[in-house]
């Protein structure tokens, strides 16, 4: 048997008037599964997902969340997700316990559910001993895994997490982490996220979908979307002067592809090594001034820059302006 799908997006598209968001999408994320949505700003990231949540209509296409139409069964749709978004939505007057009892009371839940509830989780992300603190007092870590917390009140099957780290230190970071994967683990919750840390994405994502001008680009695992880019990577910076990128083509047999990008020249190669004298001696003889020379082993920034031109930091930005003009349109 195959593995179960869990969300179904069958050529969803979004128009604003003449301009389109979201171009024919397609694609499946399975039980179970951390599935990893990337794209730089304005590539149509934030506009699929507020269309899985229910938040906007799409204009054609079709999409399914736990088996549920989100246009047809918005409410069905919402009982079976957590949302974190990336600006927090915690009342910091509040105590933790105070927060996350309303967000129950919201979804129905039993009183006394709610409560066995609260412990549970409180205890799952280590903040039980600060139940009765207000959220003023809590770090931007502490927030972070209230609100994760939260999510998880109404029992959903799947979490979507925008940006669940961003300005987090490395060693709570790291703790949210372990969260994320624990919920996968013990209690099977898919996990659809976005990030803009692409060690975040490379550790922690099944597969990883790359969205760029409204259109899926890449979809695969982490390990095959490296293996688009080469063995090693070889960043030659130069003075910015005009070079003609045949000339850099088949220097030796170990550069498997270059490209150009500003004043830097991009080498995928098998061997660096043996690689770059190669390249420097080729450069030099062409005039060209070399400012600076580095490599390393391709990781998901190197799979993000090749496919969109970009590196994912150089556009960074949040869903920050849409969601709250969502948000105020949806309250």
């Amino acid at each position: 048997m195959g593995r179960k799908k869990v969300i179904e997006v069958l050529n969803l598209t979004k128009k604003f008037g003449d301009f389109t968001a979201v171009d024919n999408v397609r694609f499946d994320v399975y039980e179970g599964e951390i599935f990893g949505f990337l794209g730089p700003n304005g590539a149509g990231k934030t506009t699929t997902i507020n269309m899985l949540i229910t938040l906007l209509k799409p204009t054609s296409g079709e999409a399914y969340v736990a088996g549920y139409n989100v246009v047809k069964e918005p409410y069905r749709v919402r009982r079976m997700i957590g949302v974190v978004f990336q600006d927090p939505t915690i009342d910091r007057y509040l105590t933790g316990y105070e927060n996350m009892y309303i967000h129950g009371l919201i979804y129905g839940l039993p009183r006394e559910k709610i409560r066995n509830r609260i412990d549970e989780l409180l205890k799952f992300v280590d903040l039980y001993e600060f139940r009765d603190k207000p959220v003023k007092t809590y770090s931007g870590g502490m927030i972070r895994r209230l609100e994760i917390a939260r999510s998880l009140l109404h029992i959903p099957k799947i979490l979507f997490l925008d940006e669940p780290t961003l300005g987090l230190d490395p060693q709570t970071r790291a703790k949210i982490w372990e969260y994320i994967e624990r919920l996968r683990y013990e209690h099977n919750v898919t996990i659809f996220m976005t990030t803009h840390y692409m060690d975040e994405a490379e550790k922690l994502c099944d597969r990883i979908a790359i969205i760029d001008h409204g259109r899926i680009i890449a979809l695969d695992t982490p390990e095959n979307l490296i293996k688009m880019v080469g063995d090693e990577v070889v960043y030659v910076r130069i003075d910015g002067q005009p070079i003609d990128i045949d000339k850099l083509r088949g220097i030796n047999s170990y550069i498997k592809d270059v490209e150009i990008r500003s004043n830097q020249i991009i080498f995928s190669v098998s061997n660096s090594s043996k690689a770059i004298p190669t390249i420097l001696e080729h450069l030099v003889g062409l005039g060209v001034d070399v400012q600076e020379v580095k490599y390393h082993k391709p990781d998901m920034g190197d799979v993000f820059l090749k496919l969109t031109g970009r590196d994912l930091r150089d556009d960074e930005g949040s869903w920050k302006d849409m969601v709250r003009t969502v948000l105020r349109r949806w309250r």
